[in-house]
């Protein structure tokens, strides 16, 4: 059974929901749950997968399990030590109402799904963002209105390769299938075509209340110039698209490292949603600095 929720967990992960695994890790007496039985519960999923020996330890751990999945959209674990009878006592142990008399710990794990980067124009620096992806393990798709920059040969290892006019995609498209992506950076080698793939995407987020925060919707960055960013900001405001919006886009990407060639903007880039992935700020002191 805790091989069934394994495989369940990374079937969800894939298709980019958050997961929350409660594992038993060690036991003492009489207890439900063996060590290595397993619980999860996944985002936007009813019910859960597995057990951890039921009764009212499993209402217990699952009911922490949905508060955790509220709660939390970085990489978060905690541990639990429960005694199976109304008088259990010692440190950090949880009473409960059981007649079972043994005692059970338990992890409980919130795990995220490896980020899924759309790179709408496939040039030099899409090609170079693939190669520090894949060192990674995460996955990338690719969109280009020329097949010459959006084919096999140069992105052998792409989850998706969309060969389209900017038009098109965004009919193909929706709010709710461009969920299946993390990130959505626009490195397009055209003005335009970008200003429309922004102003489409932001239309998506608009129309549903929404913001593209990488939690109902994936994050937006745009490769420019403070001019560029300029233009696009004034046409996405002629069209009522809001502030709001505008201010949740990325621009420029990629963390302030000096980068200037497409491996080093590639680099800058993945640090950044890296830090936004965990929840991590480059700016955090680290030991040393807070000492």
């Amino acid at each position: 059974m805790s091989n069934d929720t394994l495989a369940w967990t990374l079937a969800q992960l894939a298709n980019r929901r958050r997961v929350v695994v409660a594992s038993v890790i060690q036991t003492s007496g009489s207890v439900p749950g063996k060590v290595g039985a397993k619980l999860a519960v996944a985002d936007g999923v009813e019910g859960f997968h597995g057990t951890v020996g039921g009764a009212g330890l499993e209402m217990k751990v699952l009911m922490r399990c949905r508060e955790i999945l509220n709660e939390h959209w970085e990489p978060y674990g905690e541990m639990h030590t429960f005694g199976l009878n109304k008088g259990a006592k010692g440190y950090e142990v949880q009473p409960l109402d059981s007649l079972c008399g043994g005692r059970v710990t338990l992890s409980i794990e919130a795990i995220m799904p490896s980020p899924h980067v759309l790179m709408m124009g496939g040039g030099h620096c899409a090609f170079a963002l693939a190669s520090t992806i894949n060192t990674l393990g995460w996955n990338h798709s690719v969109t280009d209105s020329r097949v010459e920059f959006c084919n096999t040969d140069l992105f052998p290892s792409a989850q998706e390769l969309i060969h389209s006019n900017v038009d098109n995609f965004l009919q193909e498209e929706s709010f709710k299938s461009l969920n299946r992506f993390s990130d959505i950076l626009l490195l397009g080698h055209d003005w335009s075509e970008d200003e429309q793939r922004l102003l489409g995407l932001l239309k998506f987020c608009g129309d549903q209340n929404s913001l593209p925060d990488g939690r109902s919707f994936p994050r937006i960055g745009v490769i420019g110039s403070r001019s560029k960013w300029n233009a696009f900001c004034k046409s996405a405001l002629k069209r009522d698209i809001g502030q709001e919006l505008l201010d949740r886009v990325i621009c420029p990407i990629g963390i302030n490292i000096g980068a200037e060639s497409p491996e080093e903007i590639a680099i800058a880039v993945t640090a950044q949603i890296l830090s936004l992935a965990k929840g991590v700020s480059p700016e955090t002191k680290n030991w040393r600095q807070s000492s």
